[in-house]
């Protein structure tokens, strides 16, 4: 009994076991599917309800480089390259396959999503930073192989403030500059200068900390010559001042300098004009002055080779040319105008001196004169066809009578009212009188006009300078003083002196002349 109730129990077991299909087994964890880049995925493969022998394989892109051998061990790391920071997750399928023999085939879809992780950026050893003095050298950081983000997001650089040298900068792109001094450049040659930055990937925020080593340039270069102002030609005129500023610089230490200097194809130029205000400052000083060109209104070139040497004479130049034109001598200019400014109100102030002496003697001729009207008289007698005039002066006050001889004679007496002339009249030398008065105040006005106009050098230059004084010499040769008899010999006792000239126009002045 015990025996049948064994072998009824084996044969439900056995009918059980082969009622069940062949199931493919993969991991039933929680979100087992959901995998981060970077992550590691491992598990078995397995079917169970059968005895047989199973392959399996994954069917899907083999692009995702993941591992399954034949036992069904199952191995993915996904990579950083599925998913960036524009498209933070994606989904993807993969079929497992299990087969035993060519009937048996088992199969399930799997979705899984991967999602981005961000990485650090990263920095390799950087090379060298060589630097030279007084001389802005930059660096970009970011063009650099050895600095990379590996997720290709973008990256900024931070400065560390403390780490900076004096005078660096660093940009958020990664643009180091830095124009080391005397002193910085020194300290260089006796020890490098590492700098530490920061660079930080966007947007999200990982940074990571890169060093800068810094030294002097090994090699010999030539040093530098800059000139202030920064032209290659130059126009001056003879007067003129041509101020130069050289600024000398050594890559390899301003302490390698050894001359500064210039060359001309003119010999006129001297050769000392440089004048070295400092170790690496020069100033150059010249005029050519007004005989410098021989020919009126003519220009020349002169071509200026300045350069400096090191101690290995290395050499660098800087070329100008240099238009000098001709200049009329302002100076002279300015003397000979003075000279006719004076000239022709010494002339004026002579005519007017000579017309208030005319004006004088006129006043006294006309006192005169009237005094002595009482002495004068006329007689005008007519004999037959004879007519005879003839002046008798009468020394006796008290006889006022002539006498005539022969025929019929008319016989007429009168006086002359005013005048030491036969025949002239007292209205002549009013007339000459008011004639002397009008030459005269016209001078005066146009005199004192003049002296106030040109009284300063600048206002002479001006073109109607030559203008005023032709109209003030018209006046001077004015038509009319004929009439005034006036004796051409007579000289002005008063000596042309600046003192004098200026009692005559107040305005009139000497600069300096």
């Amino acid at each position: 009994m015990r025996y049948i109730f064994s072998c009824l129990l084996i044969l439900f077991f056995w009918v059980e076991t082969f009622a069940q299909e062949p199931e493919l087994i993969l991991p039933d964890e929680p979100d087992w599917n959901l995998l981060r880049e970077g992550d590691t995925l491992r598990f078995q493969l397995s079917v169970i309800n059968s005895d047989s022998l199973w392959n399996y394989r994954v069917i899907g892109t083999r692009e995702l480089d993941y591992a399954l051998d034949s036992l069904g061990n199952f191995l993915w790391i996904p990579s950083y390259d599925l998913v960036d920071r524009i498209n933070e997750f994606r989904n993807i399928s993969l079929i497992f396959e299990a087969t035993a023999g060519e009937e048996q085939k088992l199969r399930k879809e799997i979705s899984f999503t991967i999602f981005h992780v961000n990485r650090p950026p990263v920095i390799d050893e950087l090379p060298i930073f060589y630097v030279r003095q007084n001389n802005p050298n930059e660096i970009n950081l970011n063009q650099l192989n050895q600095i990379r983000d590996p997720d290709g997001d973008p990256v900024i650089f931070k400065p560390i403030l403390s780490e900076m040298p004096e005078g660096a900068t660093l940009s958020e792109l990664g643009m180091f500059v830095w124009r080391p001094s005397r002193n910085q450049f020194r300290a260089l040659q006796r020890e490098h200068h590492e700098v530490k930055f920061i660079v930080q990937d966007q947007p999200y925020k990982s940074e990571v900390y890169g060093r800068l080593i810094i030294e002097p340039t090994q090699m010999d270069l030539p040093p530098e010559i800059v000139m202030v102002p920064n032209d290659s030609v130059i126009t001056i005129n003879e007067d003129e001042f041509l101020n130069l500023n050289f600024y000398l610089s050594d890559p390899n230490g301003d302490e390698n300098i050894k001359d500064v200097g210039y060359l001309s194809n003119n010999r006129s130029v001297p050769s000392d004009l440089l004048q070295r205000n400092a170790s690496t400052q020069v100033e150059f000083k010249w005029m050519p002055g007004y005989d410098f060109i021989e020919e009126e209104d003519a220009t020349e070139d002169i071509e200026f080779i300045f350069y400096v040497l090191d101690e290995s004479n290395k050499r660098s130049e800087r070329k100008l040319i240099v238009t000098v034109k001709d200049t009329e001598d302002i100076e002279k200019k300015d003397q000979r105008l003075f000279l006719k400014y004076k000239g022709i109100l010494i002339e004026t102030m002579d005519l007017i001196a000579q017309l208030d002496e005319n004006q004088r003697d006129l006043s006294k001729v006309l006192k005169k004169a009237r005094k002595g009207k009482k002495h004068r008289a006329i007689t005008n007698a007519s004999l037959g066809a004879i007519t005879g005039v003839s002046p008798v002066f009468i020394d006796a006050p008290t006889k006022d009578y002539v006498t005539g001889v022969g025929g019929t004679a008319v016989m007429t007496m009168g006086t002359l009212e005013a005048t030491d002339v036969i025949g002239r009249s007292q209205d002549d030398i009013l007339e000459r009188m008011k004639l002397n008065i009008d030459i005269r105040n016209a001078l005066q006005t146009q005199g004192d006009q003049f002296a106030r106009k040109y009284a300063l050098r600048t206002s002479r230059r001006d073109d109607e300078f030559f203008a005023d004084i032709d109209k003030l010499r018209a006046q001077l040769n004015n038509k009319r003083l004929i009439l005034l008899e006036l004796d051409a010999s007579w000289e002005n006792p008063v000596k042309p002196s600046d003192r004098n000239i200026r009692k005559t126009f107040p305005d009139y002045i000497n600069e300096g002349f």
